[in-house]
């Protein structure tokens, strides 16, 4: 007896399931995509800086060029603490056999820097005091998961929009939500410049003013699709 009891109970809660996912997919409804993007300014440049002794009967120690480094960043202004960062050598130096009695050594940092204007002076100072090996590693925007959320709200409210508009002509009201999903969001970040990758020679460095270092704006695209019942 419990099992047929338990049988209908299964078949009715089926029946009704059934029913509910019906009558929602009978209910006229209207679909609509839709995106929104903005173009922000990066607001956090990194940049990757080698220190290399250089082979020569002049030669400059690595400990010399981080003093050096580090005394002209800090009159750039750059807080040493907080946006140079030694990278994965660790204290350590990495070292080149170049010859038997000959070893090269080197120093790898990131440097955070927050505007273009910056990077360019950065690099027009170092290649002053001989530090030229420079390369841009990425750009990015700090406060991203804020602007995701407030592109996938006027991607909502765009929605709604489209969708009332549609159905105007129709003399026909746009009633509550069905259905939301977040669709996709994207980042288009290109990078242009002399810096992007490239060592600056001295030559380009004449010039008493800041590398023109221009960085495409940052484009973040969000896109939801949502159904609206049609009242």
């Amino acid at each position: 007896m419990k099992k047929i009891i338990g049988s209908i109970f299964l078949i009715a809660f089926t029946v009704l399931s059934f029913s509910q996912t019906k009558n929602f997919i009978d209910q006229p409804y209207i679909e609509i995509r839709s995106k929104a993007d903005t173009l922000i300014s990066p607001d956090k440049i990194y940049l990757n800086i080698t220190l290399l002794e250089t082979d020569s009967k002049g030669k400059i120690d690595v400990e010399e060029l981080e003093n050096k480094m580090a005394n002209k960043l800090k009159e750039i202004g750059i807080d040493l603490k907080n946006q140079l960062y030694l990278n994965d050598f660790g204290s350590n130096f990495k070292r080149y056999f170049l010859k038997k009695k000959d070893i090269l050594k080197s120093k790898n940092f990131t440097l955070v820097v927050y505007n273009s204007y910056t990077a360019g002076k950065v690099i027009m100072e170092l290649e002053k005091i001989n530090i030229s090996n420079i390369e841009f590693q990425k750009a990015e925007y700090s406060k991203f998961s804020e602007m995701q959320f407030l592109l996938k709200k006027k991607a909502v409210v765009k929605a709604k929009n489209e969708a009332t508009a549609l159905l105007k002509p129709l003399n026909q009201q746009l009633g509550k939500a069905l259905f939301i999903s977040d669709v996709n969001t994207r980042i288009y970040n290109n990078l242009q410049g002399r810096v992007a990758g490239i060592k600056i020679g001295y030559s380009e460095m004449e010039n008493s003013e800041p590398l023109n270092i221009n960085f495409d704006k940052i484009k973040i695209e969000s896109e939801i699709f949502v159904k609206f019942k049609i009242e």
